[in-house]
């Protein structure tokens, strides 16, 4: 009879949950039951490293079958990779591109968040932007690069005016649907407390158009990159473009493909780095699900 009292739970105490172990603090404090923090880096990098293998092997075949210096195995490739890697000339450039884009960028941010807000919130501004939204977003980024390089010559005006042409209208898109997206509940209490304007862009309008922001601007920069190099090709003396265009006109496939992988290298650094940890920092108070 004891043995039996010792084995049957008190009424009044909670039963675990099915599947639930001892182990529960461990499982709240990795997010995921039964993984640990080294399981979920492991499921998160290999992916990425089968990608790369798969994209590095089929590279390395697909060379040895066509047997053309305009298809450089990854030895090759390899080795201008770290040449080009080790040349001050492409820190320099890189410097040059960087600049330019976070000029370019910044100029259609800052007209993004206006205008975008504006069309969220009044019919008319909305009705008045909306054609040169819907046309920025249909014309080429090579198109942008060669009127501004027609029209502004070798100056910094024309990276600049390029970039932010082509980045302002996804931006502004993005903000202008988490506008409307916005709780209409939450402007009318604004409305009603009367709260005062810094108050209503640092507690209500920024907080709820951070998701929109961060969408809009990854847009925004993959899209900048692109227009960049473009804009260098025709119309610069300087910069990733101009030395792509040179390797191009040498006919220098691999030192093109290690200057282009260098640059996709930092930019996804700079995005997925600098962009990603931002926005989760900023999010760190939002709850994560578990399941």
């Amino acid at each position: 009879m004891t043995s039996h009292l010792l084995k049957t739970p008190r009424p009044d105490t909670p039963a675990a949950p099915a599947g639930r172990t001892d182990s529960g603090d461990a499982t709240e404090a990795t997010g995921r039951p039964g993984l640990s923090w080294a399981g979920r880096s492991a499921r998160s990098v290999l992916p990425v490293v089968a990608f790369f293998a798969v994209l590095i092997g089929g590279w390395q075949l697909l060379a040895l079958r066509v047997d053309s210096p305009l298809m450089p195995g990854v030895p090759a490739v390899r080795d201008a990779l770290v040449s080009a890697a080790g040349d001050p000339l492409f820190y320099e450039s890189l410097g040059v591109t960087v600049l330019r884009v976070s000029l370019g960028f910044l100029l259609a941010f800052a007209v993004a968040v206006v205008v975008g807000i504006s069309m969220g919130r009044v019919e008319f501004v909305r009705r008045f932007f909306e054609p040169a939204v819907l046309i920025g977003l249909t014309v080429p980024g090579l198109v942008w690069a060669l009127l501004c390089v027609m029209w502004f010559g070798i100056s910094l005006t024309n990276p600049v005016v390029a970039v932010a042409l082509s980045a302002a209208p996804a931006l502004t898109l993005n903000i202008y649907q988490g506008t409307r997206a916005m709780d209409g509940d939450l402007r009318e209490m604004a409305y009603v407390y009367r709260f005062p304007t810094r108050y209503k862009l640092r507690f209500l309008w920024l907080p709820a158009l951070r998701p929109a922001l961060f969408a809009g601007a990854r847009l925004g920069l993959s899209l900048s990159w692109k227009v960049i190099v473009l804009v260098e090709m025709f119309g610069m003396s300087s910069g990733i473009g101009y030395q792509l265009n040179n390797q191009f006109a040498a006919q220098d496939v691999a030192s093109v493909l290690s200057w282009t992988l260098l640059f996709a290298a930092v930019m996804a650094v700079l995005e997925y780095g600098l962009l990603q940890g931002l926005e989760s920092r900023l999010n760190r108070w939002r709850k994560v699900a578990a399941v």
